[in-house]
């Protein structure tokens, strides 16, 4: 199996400085401060690419275990709420997923989702976090 990389920078106090973040890809660079990770300033910060990670990974297994038994979705979408709390801490993910999936019902679907809440592999390297799980067919 293939090991991915991404690497950050930091210049400076927390208060004053400011980093970057890569993926070795090159896919994405983007920069960020103290302002963008624990206020609402421009830039990115780790707890947003965790968000993107592990919608993405939701995603996509959720897809894989529906078509392994032959319910091939047309699409699904995800959003990942990431919450930062004292400490500072990640306290909360909440997961949100709307999938158009022909030949099952919305229940199904749930049940599905639920499984992949459980079993892709960012939500179980993030096992000690809290998530919630809201899902419902386009």
């Amino acid at each position: 199996m293939p090991v991915r990389e991404s690497t950050a920078i930091w210049n400076g106090s927390l208060t004053e400085g400011k980093g970057s973040m890569r993926l070795a890809s090159g896919a994405y660079e983007g920069e960020f401060t103290r302002a963008s990770r624990f206020e609402e300033a421009n830039g990115t910060n780790p707890e947003e690419l965790i968000g993107a990670a592990i919608a993405g990974c939701f995603s996509m297994f959720l897809s894989a275990i529906l078509s392994k038994d032959e319910h091939v979705p047309v699409r699904i979408s995800t959003s990942a709420k990431v919450h930062l709390g004292a400490g500072p801490k990640i306290t909360l993910i909440e997961l949100s997923t709307v999938g158009e999936v022909p030949g099952i019902d919305e229940a199904t679907f749930i049940d599905y989702a639920e499984k992949a809440k459980q079993g892709c592999p960012v939500s179980q390297a993030l096992a000690a976090v809290d998530k919630t799980l809201t899902a419902k067919l386009a």
